[in-house]
This record gives structure tokens, C-alpha cells and sequence, in this order.
């Protein structure tokens, strides 16, 4: 799958600096680092929410952004998660893109928190040949509600009517048809109702979007679409 021009241009530039010389500071910055890549990148995003509009004048203006926010969400969970399909281009005199420098910085930091959970279950979090999937993954599924307020941190009010397009928040278990609709901020109330949430939908209380599990080549082909 080609990636969308999105992709492209997205906002990680410090999360390829980041610093994993010093063990501890680059174990705690992590989730500092990946709030900041998503703050930037809707930045870069919202500025230009009114082009977005005008480019898919079949959807609603009000949902608009919130799709676009929680497409380049999921592209992020996919950098951290290490399923990231795109890899960049190589600059001029190096050997490496920024994508491979940050993915082997992204399996340094993990080594590190690696060394630190594993003992008394390595079997659970095996090392994957370096990769450290699921303890990527499970690190995604605990931090994504923080990623997520930071992505929508909203001080100019420029998303105070902005819409998710489907009905995902306060899902119960049982009956999926309760969902209500992430009306300000691309938020759902952090005031859930019902019964517990469904797997996979741990918080969303605050986030309304499940496109960070859905395959990322479909997600494109969707985007292209």
C-alpha cells in the first residue's frame, strides 16, 4: 500500500532524537516524547482543517478533523507498536532513514523496559528477536488514552465542535447499539455510562476511535479511497 501524503509529513521528527544514552531517562521520556509527536503532528493538521473540508465535501465538516486526527493516532500506535509500513526515503550521505533510526531507537528503549518487567514472566513477554511486540503492544493499549488527550489538546478552541463520525463511546458489553457520539473536542465524555467496555475499548472513555486496530494498509487504502 502507497501511504498517504499525511504519512508522508508526519510530526515524529522528536522522536527520532530521542535520547537513549541514559537508561532511565529515556524509559520515563517515551511517553513524553510520543505526546509531543502527537501534539505537533494535529497541529500540522489542524491548521488545515478548512483544505480537508473542501478535498472530502461528502463528509460533514464536523467530523472531518476528528478522522483525520485519529488516522495519523493510529499511524503513530503503529511507529510505537513497530508495525509501521512505511519507511521513508534515505537522505543524501546516510545509511539509514529516520524511520529506521527512530525504529531502532524505539527497540533500545523497549530492551531497556524489557530487563526491567521480564522477571517472573519472560515466557509472556518474550523479546521477539529484538522487537519486543507485545510489550509494544501492551505499552500502546495503557498509554493510548494519554496519547490520545494529547493529540486533542484544544487551547485555541479550534476543536470545540469537532465531531467523530461513528457512535463508539459508551459502548457496553452487551449491547453495542448505546454507543453516543464524541461531540466536543473529538473526546468521549470521560463520564462513562453503562456496564464495562468491550475488549479492546479499555479507555475508550476519552477516545473514540478503534482505527489503531485496524490493519494500517487498509487504513491507507481507505484514506486513498
Amino acid at each position: 500500500a502507497c501511504a498517504p501524503f499525511r504519512r508522508l509529513h508526519l510530526c515524529n521528527k522528536n522522536m527520532v532524537k530521542m535520547d537513549t544514552n541514559n537508561d532511565s531517562k529515556a524509559k520515563h521520556n517515551l511517553l513524553l516524547d510520543v505526546c509531543l509527536a502527537a501534539n505537533y503532528e494535529a497541529q500540522s493538521l489542524i491548521n488545515y482543517r478548512e483544505q480537508y473540508e473542501v478535498q472530502y465535501p461528502s463528509s460533514v465538516s464536523t467530523f472531518t478533523m476528528c478522522t483525520m486526527l485519529a488516522r495519523s493516532f493510529a499511524d503513530i500506535g503503529d511507529i510505537v507498536r513497530g508495525k509501521d509500513l512505511y519507511h521513508g526515503k534515505k537522505k543524501r550521505g546516510q545509511t539509514e532513514t529516520e524511520r529506521d533510526q527512530l525504529e531502532s531507537k524505539l527497540k533500545t528503549i523497549f530492551g531497556k523496559i524489557h530487563k526491567e518487567v521480564t522477571s517472573g514472566a519472560q515466557t509472556y513477554y518474550n523479546d521477539n528477536g529484538g522487537n519486543f511486540f507485545k510489550l509494544r503492544e501492551d505499552w500502546w493499549t495503557a498509554n493510548r488514552e494519554t496519547v490520545w488527550k494529547a493529540l486533542t489538546c484544544d487551547d485555541d478552541k479550534k476543536l470545540r465542535d469537532a465531531k467523530y463520525f461513528r457512535p463508539t463511546c459508551n459502548i457496553s458489553r452487551d449491547n453495542e447499539k448505546t454507543g453516543t457520539q464524541a461531540k466536543k473536542q473529538c473526546r468521549c465524555s470521560d463520564k462513562p455510562k453503562g456496564k464495562k467496555p468491550r475488549k479492546g475499548s479499555d479507555n475508550v472513555n476519552i477516545v473514540p476511535t478503534y482505527f489503531d486496530y485496524v490493519p494500517q494498509y487498509l487504513r491507507w487504502f481507505e484514506e486513498w479511497a
